[in-house]
């Protein structure tokens, strides 16, 4: 059984690799036009954004590409 310390700090790892280019390019499209808003106007927008990409996407690609990875499990043989 795999250390669960290790375990998230994998899947902490691997969940920034993938968020970051996500929020990097959700702020780049909604910059323009967010241009005159207040922070939390913007905040707004991005928080539900990110957490449906997170939801149906980012989370269920990590599981199942990197699940092994993340549990510590290696593979036979």
């Amino acid at each position: 059984m795999s250390n669960p310390i290790a375990s998230r700090i994998r899947l902490a790892g691997v969940m920034a690799a993938f968020i970051y280019p996500v929020i990097t390019a959700y702020l780049y499209l909604l910059g323009p036009v967010t241009a005159g808003w207040e922070m939390w106007q913007r905040t707004i927008v991005l928080v539900p954004m990110m957490v449906l990409t997170i939801v149906f996407a980012v989370s269920p690609a990590i599981n199942r590409y990197f699940g092994r990875f993340i549990a510590g499990i290696r593979r036979a043989g």
